[in-house]
């Protein structure tokens, strides 16, 4: 998928999973150290919200939003993947106060890679929202075509209030 920083052109891995099919199985590290994948994760209807580097600006503004959503809707799983490390993660939700929304890490890059976001230019995954139903199936996407962009918040949410 093509993308930019900065209107600077960049490419991910490959083609990110359309709308109706299913998520691809993946794994993750929780903030406990301990590994989840794909069926561990999806237990509900779940809003995941991708992340370049959760220490940039638009990274950190969109996480805090979706935080202060999260209990808005209460049958439904929040988290945001990015590839920083678990003590990068850790210490960013400390300085921030984000204590309800989960952040996993894509450390390992297997996330990105199984879903065609990866940038290996950068060595990120590139920003995107997926809402997905306890199933995996993918019921929304909004892939980030230019970087430094936030996500469209109301769209999302707007998506999730028809879940409710």
């Amino acid at each position: 998928m093509q993308i930019t920083r900065n209107n600077t052109p960049l490419a991910t891995n490959g083609q990110p999973p359309l709308v109706g099919t299913t998520l691809p199985d993946f794994q993750v590290e929780r903030a406990d150290k301990t590994n989840a994948t794909s069926f561990d994760l999806i237990t509900k209807p779940t809003l995941i919200s991708v992340v370049p580097n959760i220490n940039t600006s638009v990274c950190s503004i969109s996480t805090k939003h979706f935080n202060s959503e999260v209990d808005t809707y209460e049958g439904i799983n929040f988290y945001t993947i990015s590839t920083n490390t678990l003590d990068d993660q850790k210490n960013w939700c400390a300085a921030e106060g984000v204590e309800k929304m989960e952040l996993l890490s894509d450390n390992q890059r297997d996330f990105g890679k199984k879903m065609g976001l990866y940038i290996e230019e950068m060595d990120v995954d590139s920003r995107s929202i997926w809402i997905v139903d306890v199933n995996k199936k993918i019921l929304y996407q909004e892939l980030v075509h230019e970087m430094t962009d936030e996500p469209n918040y109301d769209a999302a949410l707007e998506f999730l209030d028809g879940l409710k």
